[in-house]
This record gives C-alpha cells, sequence and structure tokens, in this order.
C-alpha cells in the first residue's frame, strides 16, 4: 500500500526532546515500512526516518533560532505539497488537526485523519461539522466524548519501537515525574506525594514560555527540599535510564489527557504507573497489572507504595501486546483497507442536524 504520512512541523520526527505527536508519527512510520509498505513522509527535513522523506520546512519550528516565525505560513505550504502529489498515494494520514480540510474535502474519502489533542475547545464543533466527510481516528475513547456526532472510524491507542527503551529489572529507588510543568499535568501533586512518603521525586520536564511564570511561583519554590530534583527537558537517549530506574512513575493529571505518552514509556521500561482517574488513563493503565489506577491522593499514596510489589517483567509485556509500534500500525492499516475498500462511514446530514 502506498501511503503518505503527514506531520505537524512543530518538532523534529522524532523530536530531538520533548514531543508528543511527532514522536508517535515517526514510529508509525518506521513501523509501517517494516511490514513492507511504501511510505511517504511529509515533514521538516531534519526527520529521521526509514520512508521516503519530502521536506517541507528546513527544520522543525520549535527549535529554529529564527526569531520570527509562522506555523500557520508553514503548514500552509506543506499541505500544498500533498494535495500535488495526492494522486500518488492509496491513503494520505494526515495527523494536522483540521487544516487540510478545506484542500481535502473533494477527496476525503481516501484520506485519513488522527486528532491528536483535546477536543473540548469552543471552536471545533463547527468545523467538523461543516466538513464531515473526513473520517477520524482517536487516540483514546474518552478523547471523542466533546465531539460525539463526528465521523470516527475508529480508535488507535499510541504505540512505540520496543526496541528504543530499555528495561529495568529493579529500580534505583526513586519516583518520577516527565512531561511539562504545567497546571494540568499536576507536577505539584507530584511533589507533595514524594514529601509525604520521604521518598525522592525526579521532574524531568519542559517549560514552555506560556507555564513559566506557573513553574517560578508555584514549582520553583517547592525544590528546594533535598528529597526534589528537576533533572529539566531529556529526550529518548536518556528515557531509559530516568524511566527505568523509578519505582514508579507518577502521572497525577488534572484534565482530560487524550492519551498519556509517558504512561507507555514508562511500561517499555518495566516501570509501573501510579495515575489519576483522567482522559484516557483507564484505557491505558491495566489495574493492579501494569500501575494503578487512583481517585484521590489517599489513594496514590497507598499505591506508590504497593507498586514496588507488581512484576517488572509483567509490565513489560504487557506493553509489548498492547502498545508496541507494529501493533499500532496493524490497527493503522486495517483502517487504511477499509477506506480503499470503501467501507469509511459518513454522518448523515439529518445526524448533523440533529445534534447541531
Amino acid at each position: 500500500m502506498k501511503i503518505a504520512q503527514v506531520t505537524p512541523l512543530y518538532e523534529a520526527v522524532p523530536p530531538r526532546l520533548y514531543g508528543g505527536t511527532e514522536r508517535v508519527v515517526a514510529h508509525l512510520t518506521d513501523a509501517l515500512v517494516d511490514l513492507g509498505h511504501e511510505v511517504t513522509l511529509f515533514a521538516s527535513a531534519d526527520a529521521h526516518t526509514k520512508a521516503r522523506l519530502v521536506a517541507t520546512r528546513d527544520q522543525a519550528i520549535r527549535l529554529d533560532p529564527a526569531p520570527l516565525k509562522s506555523d500557520l505560513a508553514a503548514h500552509l505550504a506543506q499541505i500544498a505539497e500533498v494535495r500535488a502529489m495526492a494522486d500518488a498515494f492509496d491513503v494520505i494520514h494526515f495527523h494536522t488537526d483540521m487544516v487540510q480540510f478545506p484542500f481535502f474535502a473533494d477527496r476525503a474519502e481516501r484520506t485519513l485523519t488522527t486528532l491528536h489533542g483535546r477536543l473540548d475547545l469552543k471552536d471545533l464543533p463547527a468545523v467538523y461539522k461543516r466538513w464531515p466527510q473526513f473520517p477520524l481516528v482517536s487516540i483514546s475513547d474518552d478523547q471523542r466524548r466533546p465531539l460525539p456526532f463526528a465521523n470516527w472510524a475508529g480508535t488507535v491507542h499510541h504505540g512505540m519501537n520496543a526496541d528504543l527503551y530499555r528495561f529495568s529489572e529493579k529500580s534505583d529507588g526513586y519516583l518520577a515525574f516527565l512531561g511539562r510543568i504545567s497546571p494540568e499535568k499536576r507536577p505539584d501533586r507530584a511533589i507533595m506525594l514524594a514529601k509525604r512518603l520521604g521518598k525522592r521525586l525526579r521532574l524531568a520536564a519542559k517549560v514552555d514560555p506560556a507555564d513559566r511564570a506557573y513553574f517560578e511561583t508555584t514549582i520553583e519554590p517547592l525544590l528546594a527540599d533535598p528529597l526534589i530534583e528537576f533533572v529539566g527537558e531529556i529526550g529518548d537517549h536518556e528515557k531509559s535510564a530516568f524511566l527505568g530506574g523509578a519505582e514508579a512513575l507518577l502521572f497525577p493529571i488534572d484534565w482530560p489527557e487524550p492519551f498519556g505518552l509517558v504512561m507507555i514509556e514508562a511500561m517499555a521500561c518495566g516501570t509501573p504507573v501510579v495515575a489519576y482517574r483522567c482522559g484516557s488513563v483507564p484505557e491505558v493503565i491495566d489495574d493492579g497489572v501494569t500501575g494503578f489506577i487512583v481517585d484521590n491522593d489517599d489513594q496514590a499514596a497507598e499505591a506508590i507504595i504497593r507498586a514496588t510489589a507488581l512484576d517488572r517483567n509483567l509490565v513489560r509485556r504487557r506493553f509489548d501486546t498492547r502498545f508496541s509500534s507494529e501493533a499500532m500500525a496493524r490497527r493503522y492499516v486495517a483502517l487504511y483497507e477499509k477506506l480503499c475498500d470503501g467501507a469509511a462511514v459518513y454522518p448523515s446530514l439529518v445526524d448533523l442536524a440533529a445534534s447541531a
């Protein structure tokens, strides 16, 4: 099958440091190539891929030192390039939200769009009602809740290349937090739990400009405690040691997380996850096997203590079964085949009017 993968241009593929969507696209693309498909990746020139690369920008946007940039212009130029080559592909798989909709409305039935972000934003319903012909993929069933009327073709949980993550038979006796420093990710809650239990906590986290004030006023004052170590932003080559050395990954979120890639990265290292029941968490964590799902701080503290008794080998095996990049790629191939067979499902105009 001839497949195009179209990624956002904010990060390299895979990202050099923090980044979710582009990391997933990197692993999916390589897995599709390994399965024997002819894949073309539309991305920035700093991508590393087994596929044919069509570079639509000289480098990813976030780490580009140019002081003035237009992400909209970059993505419009990319979509135009994809459109010019569209006849070469059986399926075009977009990971760029909805920017492609006006350009591909006449051939939507041969496209698939994976939505990677939160969908409870004010302006989104009108877009998906305006272009109902585009088959969509959710990354968790919970992600769909704000848009139940949309043209959902399926849910495909994320997967990662298992070879990139080193299994750790035992921990080095600390707790880990990996992600962004932001209010919805609740690093403050992770710090509170570590202090409550007298356990070391290492935070490997990115601080976006939008979250700088939150970091400086809320989180930075908490870092003076000798139990707490702020590592900063890390890349893939550092994750196995960081996650594998942890007794548990803390995922103390307070928002409708669409997926939560760090949970399966921890599992790949054999590290159990203690996660609050929000968003996709119940779909990702096998409670009592790969970690614990909790509803409050008291349950979280108890779960952290119990996590050391979980079988780290079984945690890794569950990752291999459920969240490898090959498993993800095979699920997407099944959707591609349905599209090529003309099996895409479209909501009727009556249904759309009723949900308006």
